[in-house]
């Protein structure tokens, strides 16, 4: 393809005559790799959409003559291509201070649960094939026997997420029962989680009542003694993970209300929202409250996530008694909130963790990071601030700050991890929050994207759930070239 002569030419600009046809840009040398590599319907796509928007841009007199020549247009489309083909979900370097990050993915699989998952997924497995037998599987066998090894549960199933657990649970005992239809909650439970998900929605949606009982801060036995009636279904109690009411308070404990709901011939069921298998004060980590204690207190259904505390994949975990946990599995509702073969594989190696207690701290890696020394996190920021301080040198002070990070953001938002980290505070103070957003877009741009918090005029990275520095530390050149700054 040669160059556009003067009859294709308007002084500057380039007219539509100077591009040429799909199938002539397609059989340039280097159009042609990316064919081979990628096949003609993907890279002609690219092509015709790149002719396109030159084809307009020279309409509009707006056509530089570079953008003609045949190495920019090859150039364009392989650049288009790159875009095309760059995953939307991407890793990324989790320096925000909260471990257990919501909008970061939550809980870190193990290396176990990764290696486990790739073997699954690389060929046929048993999903729902019994190995014993040769007849049809059941898949919440995969992970029953150790839920129930693990919690003391009678019979356990799991489905796609906790939220899922909780409307199945009240769904099979409400919306299945004609004449009871009644969920009794206190009020000073009625939980929203993130994304508006709120629990009067939840009961309306699984076709059930909601009766409250209680006050927002004070609810006691016989507010659910005189709320119980024929048409009640089942009685909640819903652990508010978080957010804490405090003062003038009283509430009912699951031992107690058992009690109280049993003797009526009423399930009680309860909600652990993030859920946690071992005791974490143990690691010097705020207590939550384990679905062993509940069932031993008498409830017959206990939920919770295996995306948070637990430190696994998403998923909704049901344990309880037989009788409840049949009447839940036999539900229909339950084979559209199924798990899939994926999320099981990685479930199940990440509770066969908890098998070795002995080394979960150090095999599971939601608990190893936080219970990371702060002292161990300190060290780390005095390494790594001279080499972000030249990386920035010019536009930004670097310095190391002792810090407050968080569990989760959704699980124990309140409770505060001390850590330490990097404080970016640009030097000069007109238009600090111009650089700043700069920076902060910067590092969300870079090949594996940098995740901080801007906090009190200054870029905060938090190196507590950073193991490995040496990714973060690779990239600080394209960094500096991303600032516009001179190598």
């Amino acid at each position: 393809m040669t160059r556009p002569d003067e009859s294709v030419v308007h002084g500057s600009k380039a007219s539509p005559k100077a591009l040429p046809s799909v199938d002539r840009l397609l059989r340039l040398p280097a159009v042609a790799a990316l064919l081979a590599e990628h096949g003609h319907t993907l890279v002609a796509e690219q092509t015709r959409l790149l002719l396109d928007g030159l084809r307009a841009e020279a309409l509009a007199g707006e056509l530089s003559l570079e953008a003609v020549q045949p190495e920019a247009m090859v150039a364009a489309v392989q650049a288009r291509m790159a875009v095309q083909l760059q995953p939307r979900m991407r890793r990324v370097i989790n320096l925000t201070g909260t471990v257990i990050h919501t909008n970061l993915g939550r809980a870190l699989l193990a290396d176990s649960a990764l290696e486990h998952l790739l073997a699954q997924m690389a060929g046929p497995n048993n999903l729902e094939y019994d190995l014993t037998t040769g007849g049809r599987g059941d898949r919440d066998s995969i992970v029953e026997e150790l839920l129930c090894q693990i919690t003391g549960a009678e019979a356990a199933t799991v489905v796609n997420n906790n939220a899922a657990a909780v409307l199945l649970t009240i769904a099979a005992f409400a919306a299945s029962d004609r004449q009871r239809k009644e969920v009794i909650v206190s009020r000073g439970e009625l939980v929203e989680i993130g994304g508006a998900f709120r629990m009067p929605d939840v009961m309306a949606s699984a076709g059930a009542t909601l009766v409250e009982v209680g006050t927002t801060n004070r609810t006691h036995p016989q507010d659910y003694e005189r709320a119980i009636n024929e048409q009640t279904a089942l009685v909640m109690k819903i652990h508010t993970s978080n957010y804490a009411v405090q003062g003038f308070t009283a509430e009912v404990d699951e031992a107690a209300l058992a009690g109280i709901a049993h003797a009526r011939g009423v399930p009680l069921a309860t909600d652990l929202g993030s859920g946690s298998l071992i005791d974490l004060a143990r690691y010097g980590l705020p207590r939550e409250p384990l679905p062993q204690e509940k069932l031993s207190a008498g409830c017959d259904v206990v939920t919770f996530s295996g995306d948070k505390l637990l430190g696994g994949p998403q998923a909704g975990l049901i344990v309880g008694s037989k009788a409840a946990i049949q009447r839940i599995r036999k539900f229909p509702m339950k084979r559209a909130l199924r798990m899939s073969k994926l999320p099981l594989a990685a479930l199940e190696a990440t509770l066969m963790l908890y098998l070795r207690p002995e080394r979960l701290a150090q095999d599971l890696p939601t608990l190893r990071l936080l219970t990371r020394p702060a002292e161990a996190i300190r060290a780390l920021a005095l390494q790594l601030q001279p080499v972000v301080a030249q990386a920035v040198a010019g536009r930004f002070e670097v310095s190391v700050l002792d810090l407050l990070g968080q569990i989760g953001s959704g699980s124990l938002p309140v409770d505060r991890l001390p850590s330490a980290g990097l404080a970016l505070a640009p030097l000069q103070r007109k238009g600090a929050g111009r650089a700043l957003d700069e920076l902060s877009t910067a590092l969300r741009r870079l090949p594996l994207p940098v995740i901080g918090r801007i906090a009190e005029d200054r870029l905060l990275l938090d190196l507590r759930c950073l193991e490995d520095a040496g990714p973060f530390i690779s990239q600080l050149p394209a960094l500096r070239a991303a600032l516009g700054m001179q190598p």
